[in-house]
């Protein structure tokens, strides 16, 4: 069988032929590869366009941050405007930059893809804008409805939140993950070209070789020839192409850096006027203050002054006279004391002592009371039928808060007419006209047949120092008073009114699952003489005079008195001689206060009764440090300190009442 060998297979071919064949595979070898580096051009080509797609893609994230954090800072310089000013336009400015920004954001989230890091930075900031929507449109709320003074301070508060902070991070953290990956973005790109200018310049290298393959098949030089001008274009379309990108990423430069100084200014801008608005609100605040506490406490301190000057010059001359002076000047110190607890009330600064109480039963306790503050062309109907739940608040602030509206109401009818006070169990469900947190409730309402309230007196109702009372007739804070007393038990206060027809105020207070205590010493007779015998009493006041004259009241109601200075020395005192049935002591003293004092004595003398005495909390003690003790309240006279003692030794041995969750 005859075997070939490619050497056998040469020989008997002529050289022709063999030039021939030679020139073929050279040229179907230079075709071959002139296949393989054009499709690897394509690759460059394509994996360089991803590169500057993916590239521009990040620049578009980063600026996009930029316009959103804009925008929201242009949106709460427009709403600080607006709440200063009240101009219904720059309300509508707040309103079109804050939709901007969350158009923005949504852009936001499409463009960040399928990039898990960015996707959860983005949810993150969606939740941080709802939340920061949600103070601003407080403040907004206020002021759309006229009430600038308390736009101002939700302003105010939402400047402080820690949502400012979290949305600028969020933001920044969200554009730093894009620089990130610019950069390696930018790094694939260079290598993407770096790829196809080699594959550029092989491919001219092959195309020298198909030139010189030309010699032998001039079909095969021109097909290359064809095959270097293509390439030739191409690489001027690129070189074009980059030339513009260049251009386009100049361009977008300069966009950003004009867009951060615009940022910086607008920045600068903001925290200016925010110290101004500070500063304004300040001022505000401390002028209307002032005015008002001056303008009573003159008139108050006349009547104290004229009256003890008046008594001095006819105590030896006419007795009969001086005591009429005296009882003025006693009547003008009662207002003066009544307006204190106001401003403490008003200020929070007077700490409630809430306890479970049974709403029907004290309004029901009242009648005499309101009968002998009213008069009698006012009648007075109650209703408790529907009431049946405790509550839980502070018995003789709720009982001045019914006291109070009740006085107004006979204000506002002129003396006469009729009053009707209810008390009902209700349940408020969430939508309910009531505009009321969803919930159980005990409804109070005092209801009139007066003149009732225009919309603009309506709504400063509740403003501090504003009455619509003759000048000496009102301090305007009765209605801010009982405002504070509700939100701080936890309630909400609603009113209806139309000129002509009256005015309905509604306290709603929420429901106590507790059970209520039998007796009620809000609605107890304070005017009877306590009975109790001679007590052995140590008294803690730390200053002088004070302490003399509380001594001697508690001389004069027969009991046996020891006095020290701070708590230290009551301890003291305590340690060397144990007999003693109460302990009286002030609030605020140097170095222990009154709360500590007693918390010691609870645990080493648990029988000894405690009296607190105070003019003024402040940040001696919560309310819960008074739970289950007596609270006499500075100034008082001798009856109101023997009621006091009274009390408390009713209250000794009997432990603390605290809301149930």
């Amino acid at each position: 069988m005859a075997t070939f060998s490619p050497d056998a297979l040469r020989r008997g071919l002529s050289p022709a032929t063999q030039r021939a064949l030679a020139a073929a595979v050279l040229a179907l070898t230079a075709l071959g590869l002139l296949v393989a580096v054009v499709m690897m051009v394509a690759q460059s080509n394509a994996a360089r366009d991803d590169a500057l797609r993916r590239e521009q893609h990040s620049y578009d994230i980063m600026v996009l941050t930029r316009s959103l954090d804009a925008s929201l800072a242009r949106s709460e310089a427009a709403l600080g405007r607006y709440v200063v000013n009240g101009d219904r336009k720059v309300g509508t400015i707040y309103y079109d930059e804050w939709r901007r920004a969350m158009s923005q954001l949504r852009q936001l989230d499409k463009l960040v893809g399928e990039q898990a890091d960015q996707v959860k930075l983005v949810r993150q900031l969606e939740r941080l804008a709802n939340e920061r929507d949600k103070e601003l449109t407080a403040a907004a709320s206020f002021a759309n409805v006229g009430k600038g003074w308390y736009a101002i301070g939700m302003f105010n508060k939402a400047g402080e939140s820690p949502n400012v902070a979290a949305i600028s991070a969020t933001l920044e953290s969200i554009a730093a993950n894009e620089r990130a990956r610019l950069g390696v973005r930018s790094e694939a790109t260079f290598f993407s070209a770096e790829r196809a200018n080699g594959f550029a310049t092989l491919l001219s290298v092959l195309g020298l070789v198909l030139m010189g393959l030309a010699i032998l098949l001039g079909w095969l030089a021109a097909a290359a020839a064809a095959q270097r001008a293509h390439a030739a274009e191409q690489a001027e379309a690129e070189a074009d192409r980059a030339s513009q990108l260049e251009a386009a990423v100049a361009e977008r430069t300069r966009e950003l850096r004009e867009a951060n100084d615009r940022l910086r200014e607008e920045s600068e801008t903001r925290v200016r006027a925010e110290a101004q608005l500070a500063q304004a609100q300040k001022m505000e605040a401390v002028g209307q203050l002032t005015g008002g506490i001056a303008h009573d406490f003159n008139n108050m301190l006349a009547v104290v002054v004229g009256g003890l000057d008046l008594a001095r010059r006819k105590i030896a001359q006419r007795p009969a006279e001086a005591g009429v002076h005296l009882d003025g000047a006693m009547e003008g110190a009662d207002r003066a004391a009544a307006l204190t607890r106001r401003l403490l009330s008003f200020a929070r600064a007077e700490p409630l002592l809430p306890d479970a109480v049974l709403p029907a039963k004290l309004v029901a306790g009242m009648n005499v009371l309101l009968d002998r503050t009213l008069g009698e062309r006012v009648t007075v109907h109650v209703d408790t039928a529907g009431a049946h739940w405790p509550i839980w608040a502070d018995a003789h602030q709720l009982e001045n808060a019914i006291l109070n509206l009740a006085v107004n109401a006979r204000d506002a009818m002129e003396g006469a007419g009729r009053l009707d006070i209810s008390v009902a169990d209700i349940t408020v469900a969430a939508g309910d006209p009531a505009d009321v947190k969803p919930g159980d409730y005990v409804r109070i309402s005092v209801a009139d047949t007066g003149c009732g309230m225009s919309p603009q007196v309506l709504a400063r109702a509740f403003e501090p120092f504003f009455t619509t009372k003759p000048v000496g007739k009102g301090t305007g804070l009765g209605l801010s008073q009982i405002f504070g007393f509700v939100r701080q038990s936890h309630g909400d206060v609603r009113v209806d009114s139309e000129v002509g027809k009256g005015t309905t105020i509604s306290l709603y207070l929420p429901r106590y699952h507790g059970v209520a205590a039998e007796r009620n010493d809000a609605v107890a007779d304070r005017t009877a003489r306590p009975k109790v015998g001679a007590l052995s009493i140590l008294l803690v006041e730390d200053d002088p005079r004070v302490q003399a004259s509380t001594r001697a009241g508690l001389t004069e109601l027969g009991h046996i008195v020891r006095a020290c200075a701070s708590g230290e020395e009551a301890l003291a005192m305590l340690s060397e001689d144990g007999g003693v049935d109460l302990v009286l002591t002030d609030v605020m003293m140097p170095g222990m206060t009154g709360p500590e004092l007693v918390g010691s004595i609870g645990r080493d003398y648990p029988d000894i009764a405690v009296l607190f005495v105070t003019g003024y909390v402040g940040e001696a003690g919560q309310s819960d440090d008074f739970a289950g003790y007596e609270v006499l309240r500075k100034p008082f006279t001798i009856a109101a300190l023997g009621n006091a003692v009274a009390r408390a030794i009713d209250r000794r041995g009997k432990p603390p009442t605290s809301q149930a969750a």
